[in-house]
């Protein structure tokens, strides 16, 4: 017993030490900006009036209480990004779904349907820019040739238009990361499974309501917590695409702070921002994350 004991504790001194220096770059990386943008955001710093931080207690954080242009900018974050990702998931698991069947060519596919998500953000954002224009984009074009429209269609001028050019991208380029996610959930449910129900009786809708989505559960949950967070902190695509325009209808949050800190050179501010979006942030997806499990919990005590 004593030798048990002695062994699982070099084997945890050894996981340590492995361990380390991992941890040391997460903090250096990720900890070392935080804890940074938290005490920078108490201080009144810009660079066009204040060139040494004054302290200043909370008075960002009650300037953003009533800054418009912020609340504006995290509604339109909102918009983007539960669009962005209820498409994502219900697209990329019909994809999912039809790349696990059997057909020929289906290598090829799968390497095909990746593509998107292998391409730098800002080409495709010049890409659909370039498809949206109201002169010369396909997609007027295409409208015109089918007699739907006259004259062409300003989608990157209208603010609604705008925000649904920038979603349909979002989509278009990220649903085959989720659609290889789900993929390989559903490659590791056994056959046998489908084949026992069957045998009762059960249609394909029950068998994929019934045993695909609940296995599925865990992927989908990595697959929604992740793009959640992409989504939500978004920048290049519509950088590239609208710029936050027409008329702030598509700034999202991360293109203000942008603007706040590298534009108008308000640190302080600046920092603010980046402390309640990185709150917002942990709080949605710890939400999500407890919703999603206890969805899980409750399918599988079904099971």
């Amino acid at each position: 017993m004593t030798n048990l004991h002695s062994l699982r504790n070099r084997e945890q001194q050894t996981a340590w030490i492995l361990l380390t220096p991992a941890l040391l770059l997460l903090l250096f990386v990720f900890a070392y900006p935080i804890l940074r943008a938290f005490w920078l955001s108490v201080f009144t710093r810009n660079l066009g009036t204040e060139l040494q931080p004054v302290f200043s207690g909370l008075d960002n954080y009650v300037r953003m209480a009533g800054d418009g242009r912020f609340w504006q900018s995290l509604w339109a974050t909102t918009v983007f990004t539960t669009a962005s990702v209820i498409s994502e998931l219900l697209l990329g698991l019909g994809v999912a779904l039809v790349l696990n069947q059997a057909f020929f060519g289906r290598g090829i596919v799968r390497t095909t349907a990746i593509i998107p998500w292998a391409l730098p953000t800002s080409l495709i954002g010049l890409a659909w820019a370039w498809i949206f224009n109201d002169q010369f984009g396909v997609v007027n074009d295409i409208l015109r040739r089918l007699g739907l429209i006259e004259t062409g269609i300003n989608w990157l001028g209208d603010p609604t238009l705008a925000m649904i050019a920038v979603v349909f991208a979002d989509v278009w380029k990220t649903t085959p990361f989720i659609s290889i996610l789900l993929l390989a959930g559903l490659q590791s449910i056994s056959q046998d499974l489908y084949e026992a129900y069957s045998v009762d009786g059960a249609t394909a809708w029950q068998s994929f309501r019934n045993i695909t989505l609940p296995l599925l559960l865990p992927q989908i949950l990595i697959a929604v917590l992740f793009r959640f967070a992409q989504a939500f902190g978004i920048f290049d695509l519509i950088a590239v695409m609208t710029g936050g325009g027409p008329g702030g209808a598509t700034e999202v949050v991360s293109l203000y702070i942008y603007s706040t800190v590298m534009r108008y050179l308000d640190f302080g501010y600046g920092a603010a921002l980046v402390v309640v979006t990185f709150l917002i942030l942990i709080a949605a997806v710890a939400i999500a994350s407890f919703l999603l499990n206890k969805y899980r919990a409750k399918t599988s005590g079904a099971i």
